[in-house]
């Protein structure tokens, strides 16, 4: 990576592919920047958060002009191939050049946000680039509760125009983003010993259903791209059978991040022996509606059924029946799109994640309990609307009797199509390219929304090189994209 050019944006995020950086595990990345900042003699301010803001001067010629923030997030979403060893926390990203893209070996690549930081810093300590006084602020844990916006100190910022480096899509300039909240539900539950059920588990089948392969990606991003949640395909397919016999789970696991669709799931449960093989059937029908539903966006899904010994607990019948049909009547995906902004997507939601945790793990009242752990994340432009997604969540997740809590959540970004940056940014494409790009909004959490309440003067653009199957192990970053993008930034800031 170190041969691309240009060298000073390549050079600089291969050197961050290689510090671990997961959401809420910022110190090392943090440490970096300090260091980056003293080697440069840029002056530097991190605040209690762990943010970090560098500076530098105006060139000659651009002192009177209004100062510019470049801003992009430290952390990054950490998802790896079940077959891949990796610890995220010690380990640097192991990447490589596939033609026009760098991608990473079976974990996320981290060019969210890693190449706007890339271009930020390279933009601070380029030799040739002329701007006005330009600040950087990179951003703890945007990934998984934009904590750092949230948090970010008073008075830290000067600057009066920003420029979000969190884009993924080239040639597009996004002027608004959608709100976020996350709704955590907990079921807790006695599970029942096999041994102690009548005939000590005799006449019971006990099977695990795996479904992977899954193409997953970002929750905001890529909501509306028809990809399968596997999550929701899992469950479905245990509706089907306990419409049929005594299906019980023993445990049920499905997918990981709050902002990432669910690529895997499994359960392990069991059904009366004698539906054996009907069980087997049933995959079979499953598997051809599965393929025949998803065979454009996802060409490498993967649903299989493999025996296993019956397990020491099952939960009871009665809540392994109220878990399937709550999850199943959760709702996942678009649910309404934006009547301003043709083609956005205004309102969706995300059943990320599905966690049993083992028996005894949990205590309840003095008393030992077992839980299932539901993880979702609702967005929205409008901010009611995100409110009424939520609620119907929590309706749907209390119909097991679990218990259900909301986020703080995050507020959106109202486009400004009259901003004076926005016509700059523009201008300055059609300078590099002779095409004029699309200005629009995202359906995806953008720090900007948080520093809009603490810095209302602030006039924002958000812009970024083309990237793929962001928050999943199939992240690819377009290496000219990357360049023309480095290029378009360079413009603006000389034009402003």
């Amino acid at each position: 990576m170190k041969t691309l050019e240009p060298k000073e944006v390549f050079g600089i995020f291969q050197q961050i592919t290689q510090v671990p950086r997961p959401s809420k595990h910022e110190e090392q990345i943090g440490a970096w920047l300090v260091k980056f900042a003293k080697e440069h003699n840029l002056d530097y301010t991190q605040d209690e958060a762990g943010n970090v803001v560098m500076r530098c001067p105006a060139t000659a010629g651009y002192e009177s002009h209004d100062g510019v923030i470049l801003q992009a997030h430290m952390d990054m979403v950490c998802e790896k191939n079940n077959d891949v060893e990796h610890d995220f926390m010690t380990q640097g990203i192991e990447t490589y050049i596939d033609g026009d893209y760098i991608k990473a070996r079976g974990t996320t690549l981290g060019g969210d946000d890693g190449i706007g930081m890339a271009m930020a810093l390279a933009a601070l300590t380029s030799k040739t680039l002329q701007h006005p006084a330009l600040e950087a602020l990179f951003t703890v844990d945007e990934e998984t509760g934009l904590t750092g916006a949230f948090k970010l100190g008073d008075g830290i910022l000067k600057g009066k125009k920003l420029i979000n480096l969190d884009s993924e899509d080239d040639g597009q300039i996004f002027i608004g983003c959608a709100g976020g909240i996350d709704t955590l539900a907990k079921l807790y539950y006695d599970a029942e010993e096999v041994k102690k059920l009548k005939g000590e588990g005799a006449g019971l089948f006990a099977a695990r259903v795996r479904i992977g392969g899954l193409m997953g990606g970002h929750s905001g991003d890529d909501i509306n791209k028809g990809r399968a949640n596997a999550n929701k395909l899992l469950v479905r397919y245990l509706f089907n059978i306990s419409k049929q016999t005594d299906l019980r789970i023993s445990a049920i696991n499905g997918g990981n991040l709050r902002n990432a669709i669910a690529r895997e799931a499994e359960a392990l449960i069991t059904v009366p022996f004698a539906y054996k093989e009907q069980l087997r059937i049933e995959l079979n029908k499953f598997i051809a509606e599965a393929e025949a539903e998803y065979k454009e966006a996802e060409k490498d899904m993967s649903i299989t059924l493999e025996s296993e010994a019956l397990p020491d607990t099952l939960m009871p019948k009665d809540v392994s029946e109220k878990l399937i049909l709550s999850l199943y009547a959760c709702p996942h995906g678009v649910y309404a799109m934006s009547k301003d902004m043709p083609g956005l997507v205004e309102t969706s939601t995300n059943l990320a994640s599905v966690k049993t945790l083992p028996h005894s793990s949990t205590q309840e009242n003095g008393a030992e309990k077992a839980m299932i752990v539901i993880n979702t994340s609702q967005r929205s432009s409008v901010e009611s609307q995100k409110h009424n997604l939520k609620n119907m969540v929590e309706c749907a997740l209390r119909l097991s009797g679990a218990e259900a809590t909301h986020g703080d959540g995050y507020p959106g970004w109202k486009p400004n199509v009259h901003s004076e940056l926005l016509e700059v940014t523009r201008k300055a494409y059609i300078d590099i390219t002779g095409t004029e790009p699309e200005v629009k909004a995202i359906h995806a959490g953008l720090e900007c929304g948080l520093f809009l309440e603490k810095y209302p003067w602030l006039d924002m653009v958000s812009i970024g090189p083309q990237m793929s199957g962001v928050h999943s192990p199939s992240e690819q970053l377009s290496i000219s994209s990357t360049q023309k993008t480095w290029k378009w930034l360079c413009k603006t800031l000389e034009s402003l």
